[in-house]
């Protein structure tokens, strides 16, 4: 990847560079049985009309909160680059009440209810489905995200030495998330391109984010992302470890 990255979503840039067509995102939910692949290609046209959603629908601004109470899906994945992208803070499992816009799965809209600012809720259906129904007070990301630019820029360079993400109580700088990233994975087993690292983790710490997500995109590498990775037996577990060429796992 490109030395002079300082930003995840620099490192996405340089990913769609070098690579477009290669994996870098494959989700499953063992609790459906959805699976979801995607190329650094889509995975980044879906962080562009994100960052323009951000950007121009939700008129977010650099060093805004972007409160994220989302699971581990690739959806969320979507977001933490979009945010990079846009220069807002993306907190994750952050405080709405404390937040300029607050992004909600399905789980968490009576909580995600307490920001007073933008609300915008992922109904985590397959295939980035709808809600039947739009939750009350928010704006429905797959009915807004569609229409939404496939290329972005931001109005305001983002600085890699402001505030990025918060997770855990941990606040990060875009720089601090890259040289971290870059710094772990060599212990996650990823050893450059090609590796391929399964996680089971929930996207509630920096370790499960950065297994997640940031490791394998500073490194080249991709994830498969499982979301209730415990519903699956070592038979199953074992398969897909093989079906999905995957090099290492955390779970």
């Amino acid at each position: 990847m490109n030395a002079t990255d300082r930003t995840p979503a620099d490192l996405l840039r340089s990913a769609l560079a070098t690579d477009p067509a290669r994996p870098l995102v494959t989700f499953y939910d063992d609790a459906t049985g959805e699976r979801v692949e995607l190329s650094v290609a889509t995975f980044a046209n879906w962080v562009a009309k994100t960052a323009n959603l951000l950007q121009d629908g939700l008129s977010a601004e650099p060093g805004d909160r972007v409160a994220l109470l989302l699971p581990a899906h690739w959806q969320t994945a979507v977001w933490l680059l979009a945010c990079s992208s846009v220069g807002v803070v993306a907190d994750v499992a952050g405080t709405p009440a404390a937040a300029d816009i607050v992004v909600s799965g399905p789980d968490t809209l009576d909580a995600a209810r307490a920001c007073s600012g933008e609300r915008v809720a992922l109904a985590l259906r397959p295939l980035g489905g709808r809600f039947p129904q739009p939750p009350e007070g928010f704006s429905d990301y797959a009915v807004e995200v569609p229409g939404q630019g496939d290329r972005f820029a931001p109005y305001v360079p983002v600085d890699p030495e402001e505030p990025a993400l918060i997770v855990a109580g941990r606040e990060f700088s875009g720089a601090e998330v890259v040289e971290r990233a870059r710094a772990e994975a060599p212990a996650l087993g990823l050893t450059g391109p090609g590796s391929r690292l399964l996680s089971g983790l929930p996207y509630d710490t920096w370790e499960a984010l950065n297994a997640g997500l940031y490791a394998p995109l500073a490194t080249g590498g991709s994830v498969v992302l499982c979301r209730h990775l415990d519903r699956l037996g070592e038979d199953a577990l074992a398969k897909r470890v093989e079906s999905e060429r995957v090099t290492a796992t955390t779970h």
